[in-house]
Protein backbone atom coordinates (compact mmCIF):
# COMPACT_ATOMS: atom_id res chain seq x y z
CA UNK A 1 0.00 0.00 0.00
CA UNK A 2 1.78 3.51 -0.96
CA UNK A 3 1.12 6.05 1.54
CA UNK A 4 1.26 9.99 1.74
CA UNK A 5 3.61 12.04 4.10
CA UNK A 6 3.77 15.07 4.87
CA UNK A 7 7.08 17.04 5.98
CA UNK A 8 6.79 20.02 7.75
CA UNK A 9 9.82 22.12 8.29
CA UNK A 10 11.23 25.76 7.91
CA UNK A 11 14.24 24.70 6.44
CA UNK A 12 14.03 23.74 2.19
CA UNK A 13 17.10 21.31 2.71
CA UNK A 14 16.09 19.49 5.62
CA UNK A 15 12.63 18.87 3.42
CA UNK A 16 14.79 17.80 0.71
CA UNK A 17 16.93 15.45 2.74
CA UNK A 18 13.62 14.16 4.18
CA UNK A 19 11.94 13.66 0.80
CA UNK A 20 14.64 12.15 -0.53
CA UNK A 21 15.31 9.38 1.98
CA UNK A 22 11.35 8.79 2.38
CA UNK A 23 10.53 8.65 -1.03
CA UNK A 24 12.67 5.37 -1.70
CA UNK A 25 10.76 3.33 0.73
CA UNK A 26 7.28 3.65 -2.28
CA UNK A 27 6.32 6.95 0.12
CA UNK A 28 4.78 10.33 -1.86
CA UNK A 29 6.28 13.39 0.10
CA UNK A 30 4.67 16.64 0.54
CA UNK A 31 6.05 19.19 2.02
CA UNK A 32 5.32 22.33 4.15
CA UNK A 33 7.25 25.62 5.03
CA UNK A 34 5.37 26.36 8.39
CA UNK A 35 1.90 25.08 10.33
CA UNK A 36 -0.71 27.12 8.30
CA UNK A 37 1.07 25.77 4.90
CA UNK A 38 0.96 22.41 6.16
CA UNK A 39 -2.50 22.70 7.66
CA UNK A 40 -3.35 24.00 3.38
CA UNK A 41 -2.05 21.04 2.30
CA UNK A 42 -4.21 18.33 5.22
CA UNK A 43 -7.22 20.18 3.68
CA UNK A 44 -6.44 19.63 0.25
CA UNK A 45 -4.48 15.78 0.50
CA UNK A 46 -5.12 12.44 1.88
CA UNK A 47 -1.84 12.39 4.42
CA UNK A 48 -1.39 9.55 6.46
CA UNK A 49 1.24 11.04 8.67
CA UNK A 50 3.00 14.06 9.51
CA UNK A 51 6.31 14.24 10.43
CA UNK A 52 6.61 18.60 11.68
CA UNK A 53 9.64 20.50 13.16
CA UNK A 54 8.89 21.45 16.60
CA UNK A 55 10.34 25.32 16.44
CA UNK A 56 8.98 27.08 13.79
CA UNK A 57 8.02 30.88 12.89
CA UNK A 58 4.36 31.47 13.37
CA UNK A 59 2.63 28.30 14.08
CA UNK A 60 5.12 26.29 15.94
CA UNK A 61 4.57 22.46 16.43
CA UNK A 62 3.08 22.12 19.92
CA UNK A 63 0.12 24.76 17.58
CA UNK A 64 0.06 22.30 14.68
CA UNK A 65 -0.27 19.23 16.80
CA UNK A 66 -3.23 20.56 18.51
CA UNK A 67 -4.96 21.57 15.29
CA UNK A 68 -4.15 18.10 13.58
CA UNK A 69 -5.73 16.66 16.99
CA UNK A 70 -8.68 18.87 16.92
CA UNK A 71 -9.09 18.77 12.97
CA UNK A 72 -7.60 15.06 12.35
CA UNK A 73 -7.91 13.26 14.81
CA UNK A 74 -6.82 9.74 13.67
CA UNK A 75 -3.96 11.28 12.13
CA UNK A 76 -0.80 10.43 13.72
CA UNK A 77 2.08 12.99 14.11
CA UNK A 78 6.14 12.28 14.57
CA UNK A 79 7.94 15.52 15.98
CA UNK A 80 11.30 16.38 15.45
CA UNK A 81 13.12 19.14 17.56
CA UNK A 82 17.16 19.67 17.66
CA UNK A 83 16.22 20.68 21.26
CA UNK A 84 15.84 17.10 22.63
CA UNK A 85 15.11 17.10 25.95
CA UNK A 86 12.41 14.88 28.08
CA UNK A 87 10.37 17.63 28.68
CA UNK A 88 10.05 18.44 25.23
CA UNK A 89 9.80 14.62 24.16
CA UNK A 90 7.01 14.06 26.90
CA UNK A 91 4.58 16.72 26.29
CA UNK A 92 4.63 16.17 22.51
CA UNK A 93 3.59 12.42 23.59
CA UNK A 94 0.75 13.85 26.08
CA UNK A 95 -0.35 16.13 23.84
CA UNK A 96 -1.21 13.57 21.46
CA UNK A 97 2.09 12.95 19.02
CA UNK A 98 2.61 9.39 18.11
CA UNK A 99 6.41 9.55 18.34
CA UNK A 100 9.35 11.76 18.61
CA UNK A 101 12.79 11.86 16.53
CA UNK A 102 15.80 13.89 17.50
CA UNK A 103 17.56 16.29 15.43
CA UNK A 104 20.36 15.69 13.86
CA UNK A 105 18.67 11.63 13.21
CA UNK A 106 19.46 8.57 11.85
CA UNK A 107 17.84 7.63 8.80
CA UNK A 108 17.63 4.03 9.73
CA UNK A 109 15.99 4.93 13.37
CA UNK A 110 13.74 7.52 11.44
CA UNK A 111 12.53 4.56 8.56
CA UNK A 112 11.75 2.37 11.73
CA UNK A 113 9.70 5.61 13.44
CA UNK A 114 8.03 6.37 10.11
CA UNK A 115 6.98 2.42 9.41
CA UNK A 116 5.48 1.88 12.46
CA UNK A 117 3.44 4.98 12.34
CA UNK A 118 1.84 3.76 9.18
CA UNK A 119 1.09 0.46 10.26
CA UNK A 120 -0.75 2.62 13.49
CA UNK A 121 -2.42 4.50 10.35
CA UNK A 122 -3.22 1.62 8.63
CA UNK A 123 -4.48 -0.28 11.57
CA UNK A 124 -6.97 2.89 12.03
CA UNK A 125 -8.23 2.50 8.94
CA UNK A 126 -8.88 -0.93 8.72
CA UNK A 127 -10.97 -0.92 12.06
CA UNK A 128 -12.94 2.54 10.66
CA UNK A 129 -13.49 0.49 7.89
CA UNK A 130 -14.78 -2.96 9.11
CA UNK A 131 -16.85 -0.72 11.88
CA UNK A 132 -18.13 1.45 9.19
CA UNK A 133 -19.20 -2.07 7.42
CA UNK A 134 -20.39 -3.40 10.41
CA UNK A 135 -23.24 -0.67 10.62
CA UNK A 136 -24.14 -0.78 7.28
CA UNK A 137 -24.81 -4.21 8.02
CA UNK A 138 -27.07 -3.96 10.75
CA UNK A 139 -28.72 -1.24 9.31
CA UNK A 140 -29.58 -3.09 6.52
CA UNK A 141 -30.69 -5.86 8.20
CA UNK A 142 -32.75 -4.10 10.31
CA UNK A 143 -35.47 -3.81 7.19
CA UNK A 144 -37.62 -6.48 9.32
CA UNK A 145 -41.10 -6.98 9.17
CA UNK A 146 -43.28 -9.17 7.37
CA UNK A 147 -46.66 -6.82 7.93
CA UNK A 148 -48.83 -5.72 4.02
CA UNK A 149 -47.54 -2.52 4.47
CA UNK A 150 -43.54 -3.01 4.71
CA UNK A 151 -44.15 -5.68 2.46
CA UNK A 152 -45.21 -2.79 0.23
CA UNK A 153 -42.23 -0.88 1.02
CA UNK A 154 -40.09 -3.88 0.58
CA UNK A 155 -41.49 -4.54 -3.25
CA UNK A 156 -40.86 -0.52 -4.18
CA UNK A 157 -37.09 -1.07 -3.02
CA UNK A 158 -36.76 -4.04 -4.84
CA UNK A 159 -38.73 -2.10 -8.30
CA UNK A 160 -35.92 0.95 -8.09
CA UNK A 161 -32.84 -0.36 -6.63
CA UNK A 162 -31.37 -0.55 -10.50
CA UNK A 163 -32.85 2.54 -11.48
CA UNK A 164 -31.16 5.98 -11.22
CA UNK A 165 -34.37 7.66 -11.03
CA UNK A 166 -35.20 10.82 -7.94
CA UNK A 167 -36.33 9.04 -5.09
CA UNK A 168 -38.54 10.64 -2.39
CA UNK A 169 -39.00 8.60 0.45
CA UNK A 170 -41.48 10.34 2.99
CA UNK A 171 -42.84 9.13 6.68
CA UNK A 172 -42.73 10.32 9.87
CA UNK A 173 -39.58 10.41 12.13
CA UNK A 174 -38.12 7.99 12.62
CA UNK A 175 -39.75 5.91 10.67
CA UNK A 176 -36.29 4.33 9.15
CA UNK A 177 -36.28 6.61 6.08
CA UNK A 178 -32.12 6.93 6.17
CA UNK A 179 -32.12 2.62 6.05
CA UNK A 180 -34.49 2.25 3.46
CA UNK A 181 -32.11 4.51 1.44
CA UNK A 182 -28.86 2.23 2.21
CA UNK A 183 -30.97 -0.60 1.70
CA UNK A 184 -31.29 1.15 -2.39
CA UNK A 185 -28.22 1.80 -2.66
CA UNK A 186 -26.72 -1.69 -1.23
CA UNK A 187 -28.62 -3.67 -3.53
CA UNK A 188 -28.54 -1.50 -6.09
CA UNK A 189 -25.99 -1.07 -9.48
CA UNK A 190 -24.23 1.67 -7.60
CA UNK A 191 -23.05 -0.50 -4.56
CA UNK A 192 -19.55 -0.28 -5.15
CA UNK A 193 -19.81 3.46 -5.16
CA UNK A 194 -20.15 6.53 -2.51
CA UNK A 195 -23.12 6.75 -0.30
CA UNK A 196 -23.05 10.18 0.98
CA UNK A 197 -25.83 11.08 3.37
CA UNK A 198 -26.54 15.01 3.95
CA UNK A 199 -29.01 16.01 6.80
CA UNK A 200 -30.61 19.67 5.11
CA UNK A 201 -31.90 20.46 8.55
CA UNK A 202 -28.49 19.67 10.51
CA UNK A 203 -26.31 22.40 8.62
CA UNK A 204 -26.23 26.08 8.90
CA UNK A 205 -28.21 27.82 5.72
CA UNK A 206 -24.59 29.93 5.34
CA UNK A 207 -22.27 26.49 4.99
CA UNK A 208 -25.39 24.76 3.07
CA UNK A 209 -24.18 25.61 -0.50
CA UNK A 210 -20.53 24.70 0.02
CA UNK A 211 -21.44 21.54 1.62
CA UNK A 212 -23.30 20.42 -1.25
CA UNK A 213 -21.48 21.85 -4.37
CA UNK A 214 -17.95 22.88 -2.52
CA UNK A 215 -15.93 26.02 -2.85
CA UNK A 216 -12.48 27.53 -4.30
CA UNK A 217 -10.24 28.62 -2.19
CA UNK A 218 -10.66 32.17 -0.94
CA UNK A 219 -14.51 32.16 -1.58
CA UNK A 220 -15.49 33.57 1.50
CA UNK A 221 -14.07 34.14 5.23
CA UNK A 222 -12.31 30.88 6.48
CA UNK A 223 -12.08 29.34 2.98
CA UNK A 224 -8.37 28.46 3.10
CA UNK A 225 -8.26 25.34 0.58
CA UNK A 226 -10.47 24.28 -2.21
CA UNK A 227 -13.35 21.81 -0.56
CA UNK A 228 -14.77 19.25 -2.92
CA UNK A 229 -19.06 19.40 -2.23
CA UNK A 230 -21.52 16.18 -1.65
CA UNK A 231 -22.41 16.54 -4.95
CA UNK A 232 -19.16 15.47 -6.16
CA UNK A 233 -18.24 12.88 -3.15
CA UNK A 234 -21.04 11.12 -4.24
CA UNK A 235 -20.34 11.00 -8.28
CA UNK A 236 -21.20 7.81 -9.76
CA UNK A 237 -23.16 6.58 -6.17
CA UNK A 238 -25.98 7.75 -4.43
CA UNK A 239 -26.37 11.62 -2.74
CA UNK A 240 -29.04 10.94 0.14
CA UNK A 241 -30.74 14.39 1.07
CA UNK A 242 -32.39 14.06 4.61
CA UNK A 243 -34.97 16.61 5.76
CA UNK A 244 -35.01 17.91 2.76
CA UNK A 245 -38.45 19.34 3.39
CA UNK A 246 -36.15 22.08 5.77
CA UNK A 247 -33.79 23.14 2.41
CA UNK A 248 -33.86 26.68 1.93
CA UNK A 249 -35.72 28.17 -0.78
CA UNK A 250 -32.25 29.90 -1.93
CA UNK A 251 -30.65 26.74 -2.41
CA UNK A 252 -33.61 24.92 -3.67
CA UNK A 253 -32.93 26.53 -7.42
CA UNK A 254 -29.68 25.59 -7.64
CA UNK A 255 -30.69 21.68 -6.34
CA UNK A 256 -33.16 21.43 -9.16
CA UNK A 257 -30.89 22.57 -11.94
CA UNK A 258 -28.32 19.97 -10.39
CA UNK A 259 -30.65 17.32 -10.60
CA UNK A 260 -32.04 18.93 -14.08
CA UNK A 261 -28.83 19.72 -16.09
CA UNK A 262 -26.57 17.04 -13.55
CA UNK A 263 -23.73 19.57 -13.14
CA UNK A 264 -22.84 21.99 -10.36
CA UNK A 265 -21.00 25.04 -9.59
CA UNK A 266 -18.86 25.23 -6.33
CA UNK A 267 -19.17 28.57 -4.63
CA UNK A 268 -16.70 31.10 -5.66
CA UNK A 269 -15.57 28.90 -9.25
CA UNK A 270 -17.50 29.99 -12.42
CA UNK A 271 -16.44 26.51 -14.28
CA UNK A 272 -19.36 24.02 -14.44
CA UNK A 273 -18.65 20.17 -13.18
CA UNK A 274 -20.59 17.22 -14.35
CA UNK A 275 -21.80 14.57 -12.05
CA UNK A 276 -23.62 11.51 -11.99
CA UNK A 277 -25.64 10.86 -8.82
CA UNK A 278 -28.80 9.19 -7.78
CA UNK A 279 -30.49 11.38 -5.43
CA UNK A 280 -32.75 9.67 -2.52
CA UNK A 281 -34.08 12.73 -0.56
CA UNK A 282 -36.36 11.98 2.63
CA UNK A 283 -38.96 13.78 4.44
CA UNK A 284 -41.37 13.94 7.60
CA UNK A 285 -43.18 16.78 6.39
CA UNK A 286 -46.02 17.14 3.72
CA UNK A 287 -44.23 18.64 0.66
CA UNK A 288 -47.25 19.80 -0.79
CA UNK A 289 -48.80 21.95 1.87
CA UNK A 290 -45.05 23.72 2.10
CA UNK A 291 -45.54 24.24 -1.72
CA UNK A 292 -49.12 25.71 -0.96
CA UNK A 293 -47.39 27.52 1.77
CA UNK A 294 -44.32 29.10 -0.87
CA UNK A 295 -42.05 27.05 1.38
CA UNK A 296 -41.12 24.82 -0.98
CA UNK A 297 -40.80 24.93 -4.44
CA UNK A 298 -43.68 23.40 -6.39
CA UNK A 299 -40.80 22.41 -9.82
CA UNK A 300 -38.33 21.12 -7.23
CA UNK A 301 -41.20 18.36 -5.68
CA UNK A 302 -42.26 17.14 -8.96
CA UNK A 303 -38.31 16.36 -9.54
CA UNK A 304 -37.79 14.54 -6.52
CA UNK A 305 -41.09 12.78 -6.34
CA UNK A 306 -40.27 10.78 -9.42
CA UNK A 307 -40.60 7.65 -7.24
CA UNK A 308 -42.26 8.56 -4.39
CA UNK A 309 -42.25 5.61 -1.79
CA UNK A 310 -44.02 6.21 1.65
CA UNK A 311 -43.14 5.19 4.59
CA UNK A 312 -45.72 3.56 7.02
CA UNK A 313 -45.41 4.40 10.93
CA UNK A 314 -45.03 1.79 13.12
CA UNK A 315 -48.26 1.75 14.54
CA UNK A 316 -49.39 1.03 11.01
CA UNK A 317 -47.06 -2.32 11.10
CA UNK A 318 -47.99 -3.23 14.76
CA UNK A 319 -47.78 -6.73 13.65
CA UNK A 320 -43.80 -6.13 12.85
CA UNK A 321 -42.98 -4.84 16.44
CA UNK A 322 -42.02 -8.45 17.65
CA UNK A 323 -39.74 -9.66 15.44
CA UNK A 324 -38.03 -5.95 15.44
CA UNK A 325 -37.62 -5.67 19.52
CA UNK A 326 -36.22 -9.48 18.69
CA UNK A 327 -33.38 -8.14 16.20
CA UNK A 328 -32.48 -4.90 18.22
CA UNK A 329 -32.21 -7.46 21.10
CA UNK A 330 -30.00 -9.66 19.23
CA UNK A 331 -27.93 -6.91 17.86
CA UNK A 332 -27.69 -4.16 20.68
CA UNK A 333 -27.39 -7.34 23.49
CA UNK A 334 -24.53 -8.57 21.47
CA UNK A 335 -22.91 -4.71 21.63
CA UNK A 336 -23.34 -4.82 24.85
CA UNK A 337 -21.92 -8.12 25.77
CA UNK A 338 -25.36 -9.93 26.70
CA UNK A 339 -27.15 -12.97 25.47
CA UNK A 340 -30.50 -11.89 25.29
CA UNK A 341 -32.88 -14.55 23.99
CA UNK A 342 -36.22 -12.82 23.46
CA UNK A 343 -39.46 -10.82 25.67
CA UNK A 344 -41.33 -12.09 27.79
CA UNK A 345 -44.89 -11.70 26.84
CA UNK A 346 -46.02 -9.30 28.76
CA UNK A 347 -43.37 -7.28 27.77
CA UNK A 348 -44.45 -8.05 24.05
CA UNK A 349 -48.12 -7.13 25.09
CA UNK A 350 -46.91 -3.92 26.62
CA UNK A 351 -44.91 -2.88 23.24
CA UNK A 352 -48.09 -3.96 21.13
CA UNK A 353 -50.32 -1.81 23.04
CA UNK A 354 -48.19 1.46 22.84
CA UNK A 355 -48.29 3.56 20.02
CA UNK A 356 -44.70 4.28 19.49
CA UNK A 357 -44.88 7.98 18.00
CA UNK A 358 -41.35 7.86 17.37
CA UNK A 359 -41.56 5.17 15.53
CA UNK A 360 -38.70 2.41 14.42
CA UNK A 361 -35.93 4.82 16.36
CA UNK A 362 -38.18 4.85 19.47
CA UNK A 363 -38.11 1.31 19.34
CA UNK A 364 -34.79 0.82 19.27
CA UNK A 365 -34.04 3.06 22.27
CA UNK A 366 -36.28 1.16 24.14
CA UNK A 367 -35.04 -1.91 23.66
CA UNK A 368 -31.58 -0.31 23.89
CA UNK A 369 -32.55 0.51 27.70
CA UNK A 370 -34.37 -2.70 28.35
CA UNK A 371 -31.47 -4.75 27.45
CA UNK A 372 -28.71 -2.33 29.73
CA UNK A 373 -30.87 -3.04 32.67
CA UNK A 374 -32.51 -6.42 31.93
CA UNK A 375 -30.68 -8.90 34.66
CA UNK A 376 -32.03 -12.19 32.82
CA UNK A 377 -31.86 -13.33 29.08
CA UNK A 378 -35.26 -12.39 28.88
CA UNK A 379 -36.40 -8.84 28.44
CA UNK A 380 -39.02 -8.64 31.16
CA UNK A 381 -42.32 -5.47 31.24
CA UNK A 382 -40.19 -4.15 34.52
CA UNK A 383 -37.21 -3.86 32.22
CA UNK A 384 -39.16 -1.63 29.52
CA UNK A 385 -38.62 1.91 30.06
CA UNK A 386 -41.90 3.54 32.50
CA UNK A 387 -43.31 6.31 30.18
CA UNK A 388 -44.64 3.28 27.77
CA UNK A 389 -47.42 2.74 30.57
CA UNK A 390 -47.78 5.99 31.19
CA UNK A 391 -48.40 6.99 27.55
CA UNK A 392 -50.42 3.65 27.27
CA UNK A 393 -52.68 5.06 30.09
CA UNK A 394 -53.26 8.28 28.46
CA UNK A 395 -53.93 7.38 25.34
CA UNK A 396 -57.28 5.13 26.99
CA UNK A 397 -58.18 7.90 29.18
CA UNK A 398 -58.04 10.55 25.88
CA UNK A 399 -60.24 7.92 24.11
CA UNK A 400 -62.53 7.61 27.42
CA UNK A 401 -62.83 11.36 26.88
CA UNK A 402 -63.38 10.75 22.73
CA UNK A 403 -66.47 8.72 23.69
CA UNK A 404 -68.18 11.14 26.07
CA UNK A 405 -71.59 12.19 24.50
CA UNK A 406 -72.75 12.00 21.45
CA UNK A 407 -69.89 11.39 18.09
CA UNK A 408 -66.54 13.02 18.07
CA UNK A 409 -65.52 16.02 20.34
CA UNK A 410 -65.34 18.91 18.12
CA UNK A 411 -61.98 19.86 19.30
CA UNK A 412 -60.15 16.98 18.59
CA UNK A 413 -56.87 18.42 17.89
CA UNK A 414 -56.51 19.82 21.70
CA UNK A 415 -57.76 15.77 22.60
CA UNK A 416 -54.29 14.68 20.62
CA UNK A 417 -52.47 17.54 22.15
CA UNK A 418 -53.29 15.77 25.48
CA UNK A 419 -52.15 12.75 24.58
CA UNK A 420 -48.73 14.23 23.13
CA UNK A 421 -48.11 16.48 25.99
CA UNK A 422 -48.56 13.71 28.56
CA UNK A 423 -46.29 11.11 26.41
CA UNK A 424 -43.70 14.22 26.74
CA UNK A 425 -44.23 14.72 30.84
CA UNK A 426 -43.76 11.06 30.96
CA UNK A 427 -40.50 11.05 28.70
CA UNK A 428 -39.46 14.29 31.13
CA UNK A 429 -39.56 12.33 33.89
CA UNK A 430 -38.16 9.28 32.99
CA UNK A 431 -35.15 11.38 32.80
CA UNK A 432 -35.54 13.78 35.59
CA UNK A 433 -36.19 16.32 33.40
CA UNK A 434 -33.05 16.23 31.08
CA UNK A 435 -35.16 17.55 27.69
CA UNK A 436 -31.83 15.70 25.45
CA UNK A 437 -32.30 12.66 27.12
CA UNK A 438 -36.24 13.15 26.67
CA UNK A 439 -35.54 13.74 23.53
CA UNK A 440 -33.40 10.87 23.14
CA UNK A 441 -35.42 7.95 24.38
CA UNK A 442 -38.87 9.32 22.84
CA UNK A 443 -36.50 9.26 19.80
CA UNK A 444 -36.86 12.76 18.32
CA UNK A 445 -34.71 15.31 17.58
CA UNK A 446 -33.69 17.96 20.29
CA UNK A 447 -35.07 20.28 17.97
CA UNK A 448 -38.23 18.97 17.80
CA UNK A 449 -38.59 18.03 21.07
CA UNK A 450 -38.12 21.76 22.04
CA UNK A 451 -40.58 22.91 19.55
CA UNK A 452 -43.26 20.88 21.00
CA UNK A 453 -42.29 21.84 24.24
CA UNK A 454 -43.15 25.77 23.46
CA UNK A 455 -46.04 24.34 21.58
CA UNK A 456 -47.58 22.51 24.67
CA UNK A 457 -46.66 25.02 26.84
CA UNK A 458 -44.36 22.83 29.03
CA UNK A 459 -42.31 24.46 31.86
CA UNK A 460 -39.62 22.12 32.18
CA UNK A 461 -38.58 23.52 35.55
CA UNK A 462 -41.56 22.89 37.19
CA UNK A 463 -41.83 19.02 36.28
CA UNK A 464 -38.56 18.00 38.10
CA UNK A 465 -37.64 20.35 41.48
Amino acid sequence: MSHNVLVVDDEPKLCDLLASALSQNGIQVFTAGNGLHALTVLEREEIDLVISDWRMPGMDGPQLLAEIKQRFPQLPVIVMTAYSTVKNAVQSMRNGAYDYISKPFDIDELDITVHKALQFRDILRDNQRLRAELDEHQQIESLVGESPAFRRVLQAVDSVRESSATILLTGESGTGKEMVARAIHKHGNRADKPFVAVNCAAIPEGLLESEMFGHKKGAFTGAVSDRVGRFQQADKGTLFLDEVGDMPLALQAKILRALQERVIEPVGDPRERKVDVRVIAATNKDLLDAVARKEFREDLYYRLNVFPIPLPALRERAEDIPSLARHFAHVLGATAGKRITGFSPEALLAMANYTWPGNIRELQNCVERATIVASTPTIEESDLPAYLFGARQSSSSTLSILSEGPGIPKDLDAALAEVEKAYILAALQETNGVQAAAAQLIGISERSFWYRLKKLEIHVDKIVR
